[in-house]
């Protein structure tokens, strides 16, 4: 019974998070100043158009974007298409659908920061606990290397990689996916040419999330070392590897929590990294977007992001409420 109730209580509070959401998602594109049928006409305007031509482009954009309507009216359509899975079509890029956009920027996206993710966690914790158990220089070596790495906001990382990696020493590209004229198709010399642009956004975020990783692992081990089971299995002559594999074990559950919240941030979490190298994922597809006032972009990238997030911290919500029924009780008011 109590363990039905905290379910139901977190699928509520998770549900009016989601559609308090769904209203911020909506109203806060619409509050940058600037109009994006204005900004459509004014670039065909450039190009020469006629002003009668342009006055009717002006007439048939607002009606075909539905900005005639009220904003509750507006609203109401957005939640309609939410409800069939549509998505919408893109102002600036008219006529194409802004799912094409996203499945075609979300590859690069995924496959830039889950390897990134998981190869971070890895070396992170395993450098962590072995920092923790061996004390000494290297110890305070991994340790202030960590520390540094994980203060520095990682864009400031990627700009310091792009100098030194791409100008200063011009040993990889400094943007994009790939090659300029190329086309992505399955050969090998368009993979050599992919993983050749991967590699600069690549570090940039790994060596951040190794540094978080490994400070956090660290904190965990040392608390776990002056445990008396660490003591005990000491006494007993142990070897130290087997010491380390139950440090590692006992300090994991903390670390686990954060992959879990780290993949569910996954396509938002290199947003100014994808920026800073051009990369062509998510987030150059919403800095784009957000230039261009494209609503149904900007709504539809942020609402995966949100859903993401919020279905990522209430799974891990509900797997803590299973392991512990301590929380169950804290969050039934029954402690």
């Amino acid at each position: 019974m109590r363990l039905r109730k905290y379910l139901v209580g977190k699928s509520l509070w998770y549900l009016g998070a989601l559609l308090v959401a769904l209203v911020l998602n909506f109203l806060l594109p619409r509050l940058v100043p600037g109009n994006p049928v204005d900004a459509i006409v004014a670039q065909l305007g450039r190009s020469g158009t006629q002003a009668d031509s342009l006055q009717r482009i002006h007439e048939h954009y607002v009606k075909e974007f539905g900005l005639d309507q009220s904003m509750l009216a507006q609203f109401f359509t957005y939640l309609g298409n939410l409800a069939h899975f549509d998505l919408g079509t893109s102002f600036a890029q008219y006529p194409a659908h802004v799912d094409g956009l996203i499945s075609q920027a979300l590859p690069w996206t995924i496959g830039l920061q889950l390897p990134a993710i998981l190869i971070g966690w890895l070396v992170g914790n395993a450098l962590g606990a072995l920092a923790a158990f061996k004390g000494g220089w290297f110890d305070r070596g991994a340790f202030l290397s960590s520390l540094f790495l994980s203060s520095m906001p990682y864009y400031c990382l990627a700009i310091l990689l792009l100098y030194l990696c791409a100008v200063a020493l011009p040993l990889l590209p400094p943007g994009g996916g790939y090659e300029p004229g190329s086309s992505p198709e399955l050969s090998v010399t368009f993979m050599v040419d992919v993983m050749r642009h991967y590699w600069l956004p690549f570090l940039s975020l790994v060596l951040i999330f190794v540094g978080g990783q490994a400070v956090g692992m660290r904190s965990m081990a040392i608390y776990e070392l002056n445990s008396d089971y660490v003591n005990y299995g000491r006494g007993l002559g142990l070897p130290d590897k087997r010491i380390v594999r139950y440090i590692f074990r006992n300090a994991m559950l903390p670390q686990v929590t954060g992959l879990a919240l780290s993949i569910g941030t996954l396509v938002g979490g290199a947003l100014i990294t994808e920026i800073v190298f051009s990369y062509p994922g998510i987030g150059s597809l919403l800095f784009a977007a957000i230039g261009q006032n494209d609503y149904p972009v900007i709504q539809a990238i942020t609402l995966i992001i949100l859903v993401a997030v919020l279905l990522s911290n209430f799974l891990v919500e509900i797997a803590y409420g299973f392991v512990d029924p301590r929380i169950r009780a804290s969050q039934a008011g029954e402690r």
